[in-house]
């Protein structure tokens, strides 16, 4: 299985730090198909902030997204994420996934990116068989080829064969470079919808977005494919400088009051105001900067938007 590639074959896969991370009470999340609602419902508090504070979770990748297989064990494959750049690793965010998540890519499928695609617009909407029957949920931002357009769905091409959307969930495009950059105000239009949604570590869907996972969502949906870690983010994009912060931006905070390491990043939301998803046992948030921890912290400020014409 070296050197190939697969496609993630349920609503949202985890990237696991190693096989030995996934806990009794992860294993809804481990299987195929994965019960993302069971498995956070069924944990504790503490149980959350150990995925976090023992390091086992790296990241997660949406239904139908394309890994590169590094390596398999078992039950287990070593891969890394494309779609997520990182400093961890050249060709993508590394971690290992169950393989029974993945269905490993045929020659014919490679040809997926010539196709148009659609994205969803929703937080979530069924993945239906061709004659209706509903095959699991997809998330907000899971992105699959068309094969063919209908009256009111769309037919696409996936590791589960020819199935289809319905139009009214999804944005449709001739290629990835034809995804419109839309401005700093649309970035928070998108993060508004989530307020409330609790936070998760190493979460990249509808479900659950740590805090990077939240800025990279909302960034994609609007058409710009950005880091994955906060760090990674902050040292791309365009400087800004604080008196010239603008809805959209990206705002970062580093311990020992902004001198030390990056550990958060936040939507800037306007009025002196953010937008993020903040740590375990909270929810996505607007929030004052003044009078917050944040304002010591703030140590950068990046664009990454430009202005629609």
């Amino acid at each position: 299985m070296k050197n190939k590639t697969a496609r993630i074959n349920v609503t949202v896969s985890t990237l696991w730090t190693d096989p030995s991370s996934v806990r009794e009470i992860d294993a809804e999340a481990a299987g195929n198909p994965v019960a993302i609602h069971n498995w956070l419902s069924g944990m504790t508090e503490k149980e959350r902030r150990a995925l976090l504070d023992e390091n086992r979770i790296q990241s997660q990748v949406l239904y139908g997204e394309i890994v590169q297989i590094i390596d398999k064990q078992a039950e287990w494959t070593h891969v890394v994420l494309p779609s997520q750049p990182t400093k961890k690793d050249d060709r993508g965010y590394p971690g290992w996934i169950p393989t029974v998540q993945l269905t490993v890519e045929t020659a014919e499928e490679e040809d997926w990116a010539q196709l148009p695609l659609v994205r969803v617009k929703d937080k979530q909407t069924s993945l239906l068989t061709i004659e209706g029957t509903e095959i699991l949920p997809l998330s907000f931002n899971t992105t699959l080829p068309v094969k063919k357009a209908h009256s009111f769905y769309y037919e696409v091409d996936t590791p589960h064969g020819l199935t289809r959307v319905g139009k009214s969930a999804v944005n449709m495009y001739q290629s990835s470079e034809e995804i419109p950059k839309k401005d700093g105000k649309a970035i928070v239009n998108a993060a508004e919808h989530f307020e409330g949604l609790q936070y998760l570590w190493g979460g990249m869907s509808a479900y659950g977005y740590d805090c990077s996972g939240f800025s990279y969502n909302m960034l994609k949906a609007n058409g710009y494919d950005i880091p994955r870690d906060a760090s990674d983010q902050a040292a791309a994009g365009i400087a800004v400088q604080p008196e010239e912060v603008q809805p959209g931006d990206l705002l970062f905070f580093a311990y020992k009051e902004g001198k030390g390491a990056i550990h958060h990043v936040a939507i800037y939301y306007g009025d002196g105001k953010i937008i993020h998803s903040p740590t375990p046992g909270k929810n996505i948030m607007i929030q004052t900067i003044k009078g917050s921890f944040y304002e010591k912290e703030w140590c950068a400020t990046r664009r990454y938007w430009i202005s629609e014409k």
